[in-house]
């Protein structure tokens, strides 16, 4: 399996949008590029590392929705709209240099360019599916059904093919699995428990190893959506 089978720069025309007036900002790990609440002054575009999105509920739990990587954009951008703020956390999880457009920028290239406004509208819609198809695997599967869907979509974005399985190509502590899922670390800790019980998955230096996709996709009645929208990215 490889790593991912539809680039987002194809989706989104990156180039285009690097032709638009941008400036290069750094970020360490754990630094934000927004919180939520602030106001919205334009989009990233991410030229190497890694940004979590994220959420914190009123009660203090942490929501993962996806991880961004090289060539993706981040923001939740509402062009054409009087200050607009942040709904979401944007999180520096290692070093991570950024392209920022500014709004004003972005807006006017927009106008003036049809083509890159198709693709912009594209990118924001198949954002938006993959928001809603997160959703309903945790409202409508329940503890273990949203465990088992973030796996596979770990699969997906990070999975490799080795001769045992799929190995997904990426550190995560059982905390952070947690917060993909919406849900306390005991309770993920208990069903990848049972998980290894059962030869579905096992560990390979700190990373999980997948023995049994299959498996987890019948117990979500898997709709086989495209790969592009069953990422983590």
């Amino acid at each position: 399996m490889k790593k991912s089978s539809e680039s987002t720069k194809s989706l989104t025309g990156i180039e285009e949008l690097l032709s638009i007036r941008h400036q290069v900002k750094e970020f360490k790990k754990d630094h934000y590029l927004f919180r939520e609440g602030d106001r919205v002054e334009g989009i990233f575009i991410i030229r190497s590392g890694k940004i979590s999105i994220e959420k914190v509920t009123p009660n203090g739990r942490e929501l993962t929705l996806k991880i961004c990587g090289p060539d993706q954009l981040v923001g939740e951008v509402t062009i054409f709209s009087e200050a607009p703020t942040y709904m979401l956390d944007a999180r520096a999880v290692e070093e991570t240099v950024c392209f920022h457009i500014g709004m004003k920028d972005l807006e006017e290239a927009l106008l003036l360019n049809s083509q890159l406004a198709m693709n912009f509208m594209k990118w924001m819609g198949i954002d938006q599916q993959k928001t809603q198809t997160k959703f309903r695997d945790l409202l409508l599967h329940g503890k273990k059904g949203a465990l088992y869907s973030t796996l596979i979509r770990l699969t997906n974005s990070y999975g490799v093919e080795t001769e045992k399985g799929i190995l997904i190509d990426m550190v995560l502590t059982n905390q952070e699995l947690a917060n993909f899922c919406g849900m306390t670390r005991e309770v993920v800790n208990r069903l990848l428990g049972n998980l290894k019980k059962n030869g579905t998955l096992s560990l390979s230096e700190g990373k999980i190893l997948l023995h049994d996709v299959e498996h987890l996709k019948t117990e979500t009645n898997c709709e086989n959506c495209p790969i592009y929208l069953c990422k983590i990215d």
